[in-house]
């Protein structure tokens, strides 16, 4: 199976970015992972939010396979414990799916067309973070699930 974590923009912070590569290169060490960055949408400036929120779901719907397991991150979806999330993790790699996608979304959310094509919520916090931090954080957790599984002692209870 293979993770692929996919977002709305680059990511401007250096420490953010280093940050990411730290943990994406530690994730590779247990399963096949890999990202997919849409730029941000041009003349952004020009859309009001609900037309900025179909132009980036058209861009997300046109990054995914029939075959994906499409996880959006909505402050409104299923809030997790690491450990359960770890397990809620073990289980989609049970079913045998080919690649699980965890999406980050634009500034505005997720388009119709998005929320009709996921799978399942997920939600890091009731919070609001910026986009590159949930990024970081959701790369963090990722990491955090595969020692959890593999009985390592990254993280403590």
């Amino acid at each position: 199976m293979e993770i692929n974590l996919l977002s709305i923009g680059k990511i401007s912070s250096e420490w953010i970015q280093k940050g990411l590569e730290n943990f994406e290169s530690r994730i590779g060490k247990y399963i096949k992972y890999s990202t997919t960055i849409i730029p941000d949408i041009r003349n952004s400036k020009a859309l009001n939010s609900e037309q900025q929120k179909e132009e980036e779901g058209r861009a997300i719907i046109n990054r995914l396979q029939p075959s994906d397991f499409v996880v959006i991150m909505d402050e409104r979806g299923l809030e997790q414990t690491s450990r359960e999330f770890a397990s809620w993790l073990q289980r989609q790699m049970n079913t045998g799916r080919k690649r699980i996608v965890l999406i980050i979304g634009g500034p505005f959310g997720f388009s119709d067309d998005v929320y009709r094509r996921a799978d399942c919520k997920l939600s890091l916090s009731k919070m609001t973070f910026t986009h590159e931090m949930a990024k970081l954080f959701l790369t963090e957790q990722i990491y955090r699930a595969m020692t959890i599984l593999r009985g390592e002692p990254y993280h403590h209870d």
